[in-house]
């Protein structure tokens, strides 16, 4: 549109000027060498105008054969270029198809041409890294950290090749680097996050937390709840030697994330030790309003020494009634009702709980007062321990297929911070059911009993597995443990448990405990461990 417009503006001021010159005729003289040439204006107009054409023509004519070498440089070097980059396209190609001999070939043939580009680097690298010559990958990311214009690309990969070869010190090394010159890196920032927390420095990794939020690389809620979490485990190590500095901690941690059960029973247990019982049970209380958890309870219970069973009842009384009787306030009130010999009432709280599958926790409880009233081998006693040994599992801390009883600020297997969650293990998924008999019964997985805490473990370790039968007629199923809590009143009726299950009311042969059964750290987690995957499953199963 705009090109037609302005065609036909040239087009009219060139016939106005055609016109004009119509109207003023005018004659044209040149002497030039003794030579004199007169003409019409409008013809001397003409011949200008063809003298220019002709020299335009000329000059072109020069000017090519002057850059005629360039023109045929430059177009040799576009032809090499367009050669290059369809390597280099060729290259990532086979890089993510996983043809090592390829990606080498068009990785070396794109250096050739294109030289030191950043993308020509990255194919080396990658080339090598698929090809596993790490140290062929090592100098190609070396070589981009030289480049300022590719050093925090140079310094990922080396990262990612210290990772490879277990050089935690160089790891963080470049991930602090690569964080220093570009701050909005995420993962520099989470490498140098996790790096902190393995260190135990809580400090360090607040303020990375506070950098990362103030950057936008993760939301506010984020952010409150990790910080409350490294303040929470900066508070657990100031608490026997600290107190004052473990409180002020604890208590910005119950600020953001009052839901944080681990923060709330520290904080609680604090303000108790400073005489300040009623903000203690105020915080037990609130975190037990978002989510119910047998520590709050616990806790709440045991707030003040030299309380009576009555108290610890009307305590537990009073969490039913803030919860509307959820099932951790029944357990809770159970417990407190056991203590006070008051069986009844016990059974009343657990009735509802115990009405479809109930759950280890249930199964144990009602064991514990069918033994404080009835005795150890009464028959009641053994049928709640048998069905203990094969009740749905009660919620654990769960973080990367790790179950806990203790809670961690930091996953013990990939380091991650706020791993740990509350919530019910998988279920094992169990095959078709072998014809039930005291064998095929003693060799189902029996729920470990609890027994007394051990020195805290380095690594976790995982529970022995119930002997295999001699016939072969089942597979045994491996053991995990659910931790109740309180080990000291449990004692007798683990002993039983583990009987019961092995011969149930048909009264078989018992089945000797594995001698490797040993006494459980309470504070290493526990994993949960499942039975050998099938013919064809070769997916690994993790809790939660």
């Amino acid at each position: 549109m705009w090109r037609a417009l302005a065609f036909l503006a040239l087009l009219a001021v060139a016939a106005y000027g055609a016109t004009w010159v119509a109207d003023h005729p005018g004659t044209v003289t040149i002497v030039w060498n003794g030579y004199e040439v007169a003409t019409s204006l409008a013809i001397g107009l003409i011949g200008v105008l063809i003298a220019a054409i002709l020299i335009g023509f000329i000059w072109a004519i020069v000017r090519g054969f002057i850059t005629l070498p360039e023109t045929l440089v430059r177009g040799s070097r576009d032809r090499r270029r367009a050669k290059g980059f369809s390597a280099l396209s060729r290259g990532m190609v086979a890089v993510g198809s996983g043809d090592p001999l390829a990606a080498r070939r068009h990785a070396n043939d794109a250096e050739r041409l294109l030289g030191a580009e950043p993308l020509t680097l990255l194919l080396k690298a990658q080339a090598a890294q698929i090809s596993g010559d790490r140290e062929a990958a090592e100098q190609a990311f070396q070589r981009m950290v030289n480049d300022p214009e590719t050093r925090v690309l140079g310094l990922r990969g080396l990262f990612v090749e210290a990772r490879r070869r277990e050089d935690d010190a160089s790891a963080r090394a470049y991930a602090a680097e690569a964080a220093r010159l570009a701050p909005s890196v995420t993962w520099a920032n989470e490498a140098v996050l996790e790096a902190q927390c393995a260190d135990g420095d809580w400090s360090g990794a607040n303020e990375t937390v506070e950098r990362r939020a103030s950057l936008g690389l993760i939301d506010k809620s984020t952010a409150r709840r990790q910080r409350a979490v490294l303040l929470t485990a900066a508070a657990q190590e100031r608490e026997a030697g600290e107190p004052e500095a473990a409180t002020e901690r604890v208590l910005k941690a119950v600020k953001l994330a009052p839901d944080l059960v681990p923060a709330a029973v520290l904080a609680a247990r604090l303000m108790v030790r400073r005489g300040d019982l009623r903000k203690g049970a105020k915080i037990i209380e609130a975190a037990w309003r978002a989510g119910p958890h047998p520590d709050l309870a616990k806790t709440y219970l045991n707030l003040r020494t030299g309380d009576s069973v009555r108290d610890r009842m009307a305590r537990a009384e009073t969490l039913a009634k803030i919860s509307s009787w959820h099932p951790e306030a029944r357990l809770a009130m159970a417990q407190a009702a056991y203590e006070a010999r008051e069986f009844g009432q016990a059974r009343e709280a657990l009735a509802p709980l115990l009405a479809d599958r109930p759950t280890v926790r249930a199964c144990l409880t009602m064991a514990r007062i069918e033994e404080a009233e009835h005795g150890a081998g009464s028959g009641r006693t053994r049928e709640w321990l048998s069905r203990a040994a094969h009740a749905p599992r009660d919620p654990l801390w769960i973080a990367d297929g790790i179950a806990s009883e203790t809670w961690a600020p930091v996953s013990p297997v990939s380091g991650r911070l706020d791993a740990f969650v509350w919530k019910t293990p998988t279920e094992l998924i169990a095959g078709p059911e072998a014809p039930h008999d005291e064998d095929a019964t003693a060799s189902e997985g029996v729920l470990a009993a609890p027994m007394p805490a051990a020195p805290a473990a380095s690594s976790p370790k995982p529970m022995p597995v119930a002997s295999p039968k001699a016939d072969g007629a089942a597979e045994p199923k491996p053991a995990t443990v659910l931790f109740p809590s309180a080990a000291k009143e449990t004692a007798p009726v683990a002993a039983g448990m583990a009987t019961a299950a092995a011969h149930p009311a048909s009264g078989s042969t018992p089945v000797s405990p594995s001698p490797a059964s040993g006494p459980l750290s309470a504070k290493s987690p526990t994993p949960v461990v499942f039975p050998p995957p099938k013919a064809g499953d070769t997916q690994p199963r993790r809790a939660g």
